[in-house]
């Protein structure tokens, strides 16, 4: 259990968050399937990421980590060997769905296992478009893990994405790079494009239509082993910058934070609610940096749909903490892509928000919130269902209170975010 205490005067200062989890992930990934040393450096050390990097040295990459400085001794698409055991991907769904893809064309056979939570995640949504390129994965029944990858050689396609995921996305890029010729990959909505960055800066040939959806990717026999400085995760800085938003009296800067324009929609649905947001870019390598100051301010309902869920998914509940706490009613829709999260994140946002006594109506793909200044506490008990953004939004939502509350299962918050509560404290003035 972990005691959730109120800010009564806010939150002050400034904060440089831990560095971002998707581009962690692909570092590495690049890193083993390139020629020559790559170095990444301010790495995030999360649970996830540490997921992805046991998994690569199980297949037979020779990595080394020092604190957030990690080095990949890449030896090309060949360094990826049999393992003689199951890989572990713990909680980590991008871990194994960008796997799926870069197995699929290796010549051998691969069993990805994970916890209890990963074993419920649908994973027919990459399987099933990998067959396009010639891919052989097998599923249970349900369409979950365990999955056994049967890597044979590849073919190049044309496939139109049936769900708007970075992580599939993501997949078919990396077996996409094993096949013969070019493919096209056509994505409902764009989608953070960290891979497809990260893949220029190592080598690769792939372009991205005008339309933002239409890649095409040529093959890949060699990569090269790059430099890779990881900017800090907005995800991770979206607490803090909501928290700065709904509790009176705060002013907090996060500093070197991936501005990213598929990563950035929270930042929209700040200013467009009324929080004071103020963005001061600096000098990137390959992504947008910048820092984030946020101030305390009134805040307005909001509408969000289909179009913004994208840019938004990991921050929804995030957006419904600030609809909470905004003078009115809000909606937001067309995300069902919340249901398969490590938990059902509409679902449990819901009855967690509830405890607190807030008005929130679930939808099959979103909730309607009405919002308002004092919450009638319902319980002094919350709980992250095991999912680490569920926790760190609760901590959150428990700045506002009178009282100070209790947090089951904040073990789930080191899955992205090691040290979320003392950079936390460090806000409040407290000493840790």
């Amino acid at each position: 259990m972990q005691t959730l205490t109120p800010a009564p005067t806010g939150l002050h200062g400034t904060l440089a968050v831990p560095g971002d989890k998707s581009i962690s992930h692909r570092a590495l990934m690049l890193g083993a399937i390139s020629e020559g040393d790559t170095t990444i450096h301010h790495f995030l050390t999360g649970e996830d990421c540490l997921s992805t990097l046991g998994a690569l040295q199980a297949l037979g990459v020779k990595i080394e980590r020092q604190g957030e400085t990690v080095v990949v001794h890449g030896q090309g698409w060949a360094g990826l060997t049999a393992s003689a055991h199951p890989l572990e991907m713990g909680n980590s769904g991008t871990t194994t769905r960008l796997l799926m893809g870069l197995l699929a064309g290796r010549p051998f056979q691969t069993t990805l296992q994970g916890d209890q939570s990963l074993h419920r995640r649908p994973m027919r949504r990459v399987a099933e478009p990998l067959r396009h390129f010639g891919g052989e994965v097998r599923l249970s029944p349900q369409g979950t893990l365990p999955a056994t990858i049967f890597g044979q050689p590849l073919h190049a396609a044309t496939y139109q994405m049936t769900v708007a995921s970075a992580q599939v996305k993501s997949a078919l890029i990396l077996a996409a790079l094993q096949a013969p010729g070019p493919s096209t990959i056509i994505e409902q909505l764009p989608t953070r494009n960290h891979t497809e960055l990260m893949l220029q800066q190592f080598g690769a040939n792939l372009t991205t239509a005008a339309d933002q959806r239409t890649i095409t990717v040529h093959p890949a026999p060699h990569l090269h082993g790059q430099t890779v400085q990881v900017p800090g995760d907005l995800s991770s800085a979206a607490f803090f910058l909501v928290a700065a938003a709904i509790v009176p009296g705060s002013n907090v800067t996060l500093t070197q934070v991936n501005l990213n324009p598929t990563r950035t929609g929270i930042l929209r649905v700040l200013q467009a609610m009324g929080a004071s947001v103020t963005i001061t870019p600096r000098a990137n390598q390959g992504e947008l940096l910048g820092d984030i100051t946020v101030s305390h301010g009134p805040l307005r309902p909001i509408q969000i749909g289909a179009a913004e869920i994208p840019a938004l998914i990991d921050e929804l509940p995030l957006v419904a903490l600030l609809a909470a706490c905004a003078d009115g009613t809000s909606e937001i829709r067309g995300a069902a892509e919340l249901r398969v999260k490590e938990t059902d994140r509409i679902a449990t946002v819901a009855s967690e928000l509830r405890k607190l006594g807030v008005a929130i109506e679930e939808l099959p793909d979103g909730m309607i919130i009405t919002g308002q200044p004092n919450w009638a506490l319902q319980t002094s008990t919350l709980t992250s269902h095991g999912d680490h953004r569920i926790g760190m939004m609760l901590a959150v939502a428990a700045l506002k209170a009178h009282q100070s509350l209790t947090l089951a299962e904040p073990e789930a918050i080191a899955i992205s975010y090691p040290t979320f509560f003392r950079d936390l404290a460090q806000l409040k003035g407290e000493e840790r």
